[in-house]
């Protein structure tokens, strides 16, 4: 990946700092974006402590002019955009459908889904400009199977799949791979509130007996990202620890 560039939203902490880690570690070139400032920069500042080259720009995915600011701005920076990793995310509050707040409803599919749109409908033609490129949109288990109490992160994370699908069909042709991977549940910060009988429960649901770790789908991503992936594009590929096995 040396001299290629990617983005990677929701960067500075969990699975996205995990990924543009990653990415700098393969030699690429990183634009650092999330909502949190001093954390993003902290991982920016890593990657350029490191001898990799990164930037970071501030950006609220939900606000569709902001992610143009954020693809424009890569190519400014950097000269191109070849790789970016869609993995900003909220979970939302926690009620059965019939109770589930509208403004929560809004907010969660705003950033978890209409963000991830905003964010490809501004990096598809920047790549385009560069002969190609490949999207990783971070998805969930819950992408693929429902789960009580979180109608609008369930709601989002299939939508996340189906736009990838689409997307993949319209820009395969054009050199631009799209596909959607799901975690499990990883050891995020997401997840530092639960309680530990909650947390032990969650892990019972995993046939290896454990939660997933960040790096671990970074690895993923990269693979996606990366050549060795040059024939898989509109794919949606768990990576849950047999969560969906069950």
């Amino acid at each position: 990946m040396k001299d290629k560039v990617a983005i990677v939203t929701g960067a500075a902490s969990g699975i996205g700092k995990a990924c543009a880690l990653a990415y700098a570690r393969e030699g690429a070139k990183v634009i650092v974006s999330d909502i949190q400032e001093k954390e993003g920069k902290d991982v920016a500042n890593q990657i350029i402590s490191q001898g990799g080259k990164a930037k970071f720009i501030l950006c609220d995915i939900s606000k569709p002019e902001q992610c143009q600011h954020l693809a424009a701005e890569a190519v400014a920076v950097f000269g191109r955009l070849d790789y970016a990793c869609n993995n900003a995310g909220i979970g939302g509050e926690q009620n059965p459908t019939a109770d589930y707040s509208l403004e929560s409803w809004s907010f969660v599919i705003g950033i978890n889904l209409s963000g991830v749109f905003y964010c490809m409908k501004y990096q598809i033609p920047q790549m385009l400009k560069s002969g190609g490129g490949s999207i990783v949109n971070i998805s969930s288990i819950l992408g693929s199977v429902g789960f009580a109490n979180s109608p609008a992160y369930v709601a989002a994370k299939h939508g996340v799949n189906g736009l990838t699908k689409t997307a993949a069909q319209e820009y395969g042709a054009a050199g631009i791979r799209i596909n959607a991977i799901g975690p499990a549940f990883i050891n995020t910060p997401l997840l530092k509130d639960l309680p530990k009988d909650m947390l032990d429960t969650l892990v019972t649901l995993h046939p290896i007996g454990r939660l997933g770790e960040s790096e671990e789908v970074a690895e993923m991503v990269i693979w996606l990202s990366s050549d060795k992936s040059s024939f898989v594009t509109g794919a949606y590929l768990p990576i849950d620890g047999g969560y969906l096995s069950r």
